[in-house]
């Protein structure tokens, strides 16, 4: 079954991103490298709850 997640950027704590998974195959957090608008640059955006 596949969830609807939200990106959060590590840095600035804006969340960026939604997305998809499926928890079956990633029960655990996920972690993306992603372009952050707000620090205009690549940051590692998680998984928020």
């Amino acid at each position: 079954m596949r969830v609807a997640i939200t990106l959060e950027c590590e840095r600035c704590k804006n969340r960026n991103y939604q997305t998809t998974k499926n928890r079956k195959n990633t029960p655990d957090r996920l972690e993306r490298r992603k372009y952050c608008p707000t620090c205009r640059q690549h940051t590692i955006h998680k998984e928020s709850r």
